[in-house]
């Protein structure tokens, strides 16, 4: 049961800054003029390319906290305040830069593969993602949990995906509204989630101070 919270934990949270929502209109942007069958084929990419991203820094993010002598503490306030700022673009309904410049935009534009780039990174595999993973990996207590992460990593990878694929269906029926609407909803629940990794790391760094000796309840 404890695992399976920790997967909605992580899907949650995950999903939030992901977003494939808002990765439509880029993704219409660059093969909307293409085939179904080339649409479905950069969706698939795109997300695959997400999926391998995010699972090895899921995988491997505790051996690169050793490696550069980093704490978790200080990654997640760091993390935290990364994601508090991709989240309050979000909630304006704007484009963060943090998840993919104007410059990664056009360049994408002529590539042969915008699956890859920009749409698999750093659209959908970001600094912000890749940030959440590596915090979520970094306070698992054990390998199971590890492994929990890297099945939200799976599940927001498939779910982006499905979205992508069907990309003209869902903006035709969302609208632009309908998509700002979604973006700020989950720009408020990743502002949200930024603002637990900062408290988490604040009281882990100062356990004395803040008057706790580890991450709150809610976020184990």
């Amino acid at each position: 049961m404890e695992l399976l919270t920790y997967v909605f934990l992580s899907f949650g949270s995950l999903f939030s800054i992901v977003d494939p929502f808002a990765a439509m209109p880029v993704f219409l942007g660059l093969v909307g003029h293409q085939s179904k069958v080339s649409q479905q084929r950069a969706a698939l990419r795109a997300a695959l390319t997400c999926f391998t991203v995010l699972g090895v820094f899921a995988l491997f993010g505790g051996f690169l906290f050793r490696f550069f002598g980093i704490t978790i503490p200080a990654f997640k306030v760091a993390g935290g305040i990364l994601l508090f700022g991709v989240g309050l673009e979000m909630m304006r309904a704007h484009a963060s830069e943090t998840r993919a410049s104007e410059e990664d935009l056009r360049e994408g534009e002529t590539k042969s593969d915008p699956g890859l780039i920009p749409l698999g990174i750093p659209l959908l595999s970001g600094p912000g993602a890749i940030a959440t993973v590596m915090v979520l990996s970094g306070q698992a207590p054990d390998a199971a949990h590890r492994g929990a992460v890297v099945v939200s990593v799976a599940l927001v990878s498939l779910v982006a995906f499905l979205l992508l694929r069907s990309a003209t269906w869902t903006t035709r029926f969302l609208g632009q509204t309908g998509i700002n609407i979604i973006t700020r909803i989950m720009g408020l629940l990743l502002a949200a989630v930024a603002v637990q990794f900062v408290l988490d790391g604040a009281r882990e760094a100062f356990p004395m101070l803040l008057g706790g000796v580890g991450p709150a309840a809610g976020t184990r």
